[in-house]
């Protein structure tokens, strides 16, 4: 097989990329970046942007399937921003593997589509969509996921889309290195005294999920096409202790200074202010949608996946945090903590 794999340079695409590498296929990568390592590993990288139509569709020629990894993440930025990536982004890689016959696409979309303020315990993906939005991630990860199911056809381009839960692991450039640098400084609290019950999806389990959805539309398209599936580690856990867990990998814990969920809603209205005010460029350290993340239950049912896809996690959580802490000693954390 020859595959596409966009964001190909990012923590999951990478990973990603590297699995499909050791099976024997084909793998080119588009990223915006340049990316050696992955072509010392025998990946053909382009680099290009996604919002480039031209680009997207001269990348997908002679591909058989398309992993579509890419998008623009995080809690706070430009509407138009999310808008030209995780939805302009998302059409290009469309009209490319349409105008290239390209049979199978798999895109990695995340359960934040269907976030509920209110917070998700076991929803499936009966769960409907939000009408109303506090943060435009999720918001057009909504539109791309729906673009991209509405485009599954029978006997042309079969679509599947994947929503992994909290992805961790070895890798991680990004929440495991701020969690370590805030710990170190003495900035990091807990929020709220509960402990709330979350999924997370180790980054071996996601790429297996991702490897069983194209497998599935290959063989057996009826299926999985135009569906959208939870992914997850299985049995979810207290997000405050999954945070101690993974900081434990780094020889820190999670300190005991607490302050209460009012108060840091309170913080978070102000500092979205501030940020859309000043039209700040910086990520915010907190806001709502952030902290309903944090502090509400957020767990999925992955039965669907399990009975479609074949999907069961091959990574358990205490073998994930082994991984992680090897991966650390060695000297994993380097990129992540520079300055």
């Amino acid at each position: 097989m020859r595959a596409l794999v966009t964001g190909g340079g990012g923590f999951v695409g990478s990973a990603l990329s590297r699995a499909l590498l050791e099976q024997g296929h084909a793998v080119r990568i588009l990223a915006r970046g340049d990316y050696p390592s992955m072509r010392a590993i025998g990946a053909e990288t382009i680099s290009a942007d996604l919002c480039d139509p031209t680009a997207v569709i001269a990348a997908c020629a002679g591909v058989d399937a398309v992993f579509h990894v890419a998008a623009r993440v995080g809690f706070h930025g430009k509407p138009e921003d999310y808008e030209a990536v995780n939805v302009g982004g998302t059409e290009n890689v469309l009209a490319a593997c349409k105008a290239h016959g390209i049979d199978r696409l798999v895109l990695t979309s995340t359960p934040s589509v269907v976030h509920n303020r209110s917070g998700s315990e076991g929803v499936d993906e009966s769960t409907p969509y939000p009408t109303e939005w506090i943060a435009d991630y999720p918001r057009t990860k909504a539109i791309a996921e729906q673009a991209v199911m509405a485009a599954d056809t029978p006997g042309g381009l079969r679509t599947v889309a994947l929503r992994p839960r909290g992805i961790w692991g070895p890798g991680d450039t990004q929440l495991l290195p701020k969690l370590v640098k805030w710990a170190r400084a003495g900035s990091l609290k807990r929020i709220g005294a509960q402990d709330p019950q979350q999924s997370f999806c180790y980054i071996d389990n996601a790429v297996e999920a991702h490897l069983l959805a194209e497998q599935t539309l290959r063989n057996s398209p009826d299926k999985a096409g135009g569906k959208a599936y939870f992914i997850t580690d299985g049995p979810s856990v207290g997000s405050w202790t999954m945070a101690d867990r993974v900081l434990q990998t780094a020889g820190l814990r999670l300190p005991d200074k607490m302050i209460s969920v009012a108060t840091a809603t309170r913080a978070a209205s102000i500092i979205e202010w501030v940020w859309n005010t000043f039209r700040l460029s910086s990520e915010p350290r907190i806001t709502r949608y952030k902290l309903d993340v944090l502090t509400k239950p957020c767990w999925f049912d992955i039965s669907a996946a399990q009975r479609d896809l074949g999907y069961e996690p091959p990574v358990t959580q205490a073998e994930g945090l082994a991984r992680l802490k090897a991966w650390v000693e060695a000297g994993g954390l380097a990129e992540g903590l520079a300055p």
